[in-house]
């Protein structure tokens, strides 16, 4: 049964790799939901934050595929529950719907949302939240005439100990090991 996942994946700043996840992603017929990509708290390392949705036994299959990419260091794979994350989404409207009384910062209130921007012309309101509760808002502020509106991707941190950096640490001392060793067996041999 297909069910929401939140594949991290941990790259080097390279160009093509979008386009290598991409193809991977699209062999095996899975849509992205959302994608989001960063800066990680590596320098030089880059963070794609994908949204699909599948099974779990194609998405281990996909995540173990990615891994194999050159420039991919290291692929997590989350359900929601196993995550913290946000998405951004922005709401122009027009000025004059707020002279409808305090309709609008009444909604903007309950939604937690607040308003970045007032002008003569337009409005901006700003809310982060889960899909489900941007959606929500959307479906208050429809009434008042949206102008635009624009919904980042999921951005996401993990609720697991062992970090990326960590990982890397490791991978870095085995590497290390490794070379050390090839140094003393040119040196034997």
């Amino acid at each position: 049964m297909k069910q929401e996942f939140t594949i991290s994946l941990f790259t080097e700043d390279h160009i093509g790799i979008l386009n290598q996840v991409t193809i991977i992603l699209t062999r095996r017929q899975i849509n992205i939901d959302s994608l989001t990509a960063s800066e990680s708290i590596v320098k030089g390392v880059h963070l794609l934050t994908i949204v699909v949705r599948s099974t779990p036994e194609m998405v281990k299959k996909v995540a173990h595929q990615l891994e194999k990419l050159i420039d991919v260091l290291k692929v997590f794979v989350h359900t929601s529950e196993e995550i913290v994350y946000q998405e951004l989404a922005l709401f122009k409207l027009p000025t004059k719907a707020m002279m409808s009384g305090n309709i609008i910062d009444q909604i903007v209130r309950d939604h937690n949302a607040r308003m970045i921007e007032i002008t003569p012309e337009y409005m901006v309101i700003e809310k982060t939240g889960h899909k489900k509760e941007i959606s929500e808002l959307l479906h208050h502020l429809e009434p008042f005439g949206v102008l635009q509106f624009v919904k980042s991707g999921r951005v996401a941190i993990t609720k697991q100990v062992k970090e990326l950096h960590k990982y890397l640490v490791e991978m870095d001392g085995a590497s290390r090991k490794k070379s050390e060793e090839q140094i003393e067996f040119l040196r034997n041999n």
